[in-house]
């Protein structure tokens, strides 16, 4: 196994003996991103189990709770284990607070081993193996209704088909139309809208909005929303028991450590994407340590997902929050990997595909973003993108970008991210040519890493179209080699 697919794909069972892995990276100007590759090996039957006892709150198991969350924000056991249909993330199941506290300590580990292995590294971590998914399901559903609730304000203004941050309400109209609802009355509305929380322009954005449901406004604790069913007013934020409450203040504490360990051994710490039904609360918790921690320069790196039709909203969102507060914008651009579960789950359950509907979308998608971002860099020398693709053409597309705007290898603000024994005719030439690249390094012993390697061995007909290419690349290589008599090559 080691010989084979292990030693493609993982680069060793611990720390110490992935160090040639890195350092023969190293030697190619390649950097590491170490991720510890260990996953349960649960049967399917024990992760529906526990995605369901995990994702359901207390009031929800007594039966008075689950028609006022939205059906995409429920656990469904259909849905159970979330392994099915993802072949390119790792997944975590909630098993105990204690659990959770393993998973930082190796998350802790691998940010120490970064930092040894570099002066400019990266280590991932996700959210769902922090703490208990249920918090991430209801936060997320509050996102969700409060921005579907802002779009409602501006459809009933005739402002309808803009872009997220195109889209201005009228706070005049809006206070009238608050009122009419009945949630509060005109004296508390107004109080709500002021100039000191919203400035003086007499409109209202989606970033405006959103930092009324901020905890630390007054307003946040008494927020309702119409529910589209039925009609009624219900209140925004749910509920918590005490246990559910120090479960939520566990994983952020847990969060708030590893970005300090981050910070404390220069390293970046790149929050990855998940499905859909978490990723607002996730990307929401990621923005809240970036205002923390990317004072001086992007520490924090949150994920956007392209192949998703709201990518752009809330890249173009993210920018202009970092943009009006002063914090240091980083963002990881990657497709997507949880396409088909997402497709599949909003079918049956019913609700809108969240998908872009086209392969050719989601690069027109991922290119559309990148250009955002890449716009941005040049006019802002603190901003920061980790271009995370396999896809030669993206990597061209960025390139010549780069060199219309300026943007040099040197700045390191644009890095280049790939997984380890994929596109490595991506990933070395970059490298030689100086410009900052990363091979996403799993390592971990080999029966412990069977679950990653058999979705490894799953991947889909465009991963083995770029293993092809690898190979005609790698016989070219060889023959130019054997005919100039130049058999070894050593990096520059």
């Amino acid at each position: 196994m080691k010989m084979t697919f292990y030693g493609q794909f993982v680069a060793g069972e611990d720390q110490e003996s992935i160090r040639p892995v890195i350092q023969h990276n190293r030697a190619f100007g390649v950097g590491s991103i170490l991720d510890y590759g260990v996953e349960e090996d649960l049967s399917p039957e024990e992760a529906e189990r526990k995605e369901m006892e995990s994702c359901t709150s207390a009031v929800e198991r007594e039966g008075s709770g689950t028609s006022k969350r939205e059906r995409q924000y429920q656990a469904h056991p259909a849905f159970g284990d979330r392994r099915d249909g993802v072949i390119s993330a790792r997944t975590y199941f909630y098993a105990s607070e204690a659990k959770c506290d393993s998973h930082m300590e190796t998350f802790l580990r691998c940010i120490e081993a970064s930092g040894g292995a570099s002066d400019d590294g990266f280590s991932a971590i996700k959210l769902t193996a922090l703490g208990r998914p249920q918090f991430l399901l209801q936060f997320s559903d509050v996102l969700t209704k409060w921005r579907r609730f802002f779009h409602q304000m501006a459809a009933e203004q005739g402002k309808t088909g803009l872009a997220a941050m195109d889209t201005k309400l009228e706070v005049a109209v809006l206070q009238e139309s608050v009122a009419k609802m009945g949630i509060a009355s005109r004296t508390e509305i107004e109080n709500w809208f002021t100039a000191e929380t919203l400035g003086v322009s007499g409109t209202l954005d989606l970033l405006d909005w959103n930092s009324l449901i901020d905890s630390r406004t007054e307003l946040s604790k008494h927020l309702v929303v119409p529910n589209m069913q039925t009609g009624q007013l219900e209140p925004l934020l749910s509920r918590f028991t005490e246990e559910e409450e120090l479960q939520m203040t566990r994983m952020l504490q847990r969060m708030d450590i590893l970005a300090k360990k981050a910070a404390e051994m220069g390293v970046r710490l790149m929050v990855d994407a998940e499905q859909t039904y978490f990723q607002p609360a996730i990307s929401r918790l990621t923005l809240e340590m970036q205002r923390k921690f990317n004072v001086e320069k992007p520490l924090i790196f949150n994920t956007y997902q392209c192949y998703l039709k709201d990518a752009y909203d809330n890249v173009t969102l993210d920018v202009e929050l970092a943009r009006r507060e002063g914090w240091c914008f980083g963002a990881k651009l990657v497709r997507g990997a949880y396409m088909a579960q997402e497709r599949t789950r909003a079918a049956e359950i019913g609700y809108e595909d969240p998908i872009n509907p086209t392969y050719e979308a989601t690069n027109a998608m991922y290119h559309r973003c990148l250009n955002y971002v890449l716009e941005e860099l040049k006019h802002n020398s603190k901003a920061k993108v980790m271009v995370a693709s396999h896809n030669e053409d993206t990597v061209h597309f960025t390139l010549r970008r780069m060199e219309e705007l300026g943007l040099y290898p040197a700045d390191r603000q644009v890095y280049f991210g790939q997984l380890l024994g994929m596109c490595d005719q991506i990933s070395f030439p970059l490298g030689q040519a100086g410009f900052p690249v990363y091979k996403y390094v799993p390592y971990g012993p080999v029966m412990d890493v069977l679950p990653y390697l058999s979705r490894r061995a799953l991947e889909n007909s465009g991963v083995m179209k770029g293993a092809w290419r690898e190979r005609q690349l790698l016989w070219q290589e060889l023959k130019r080699r054997i005919r100039t008599g130049s058999l070894f090559h050593r990096p520059a």
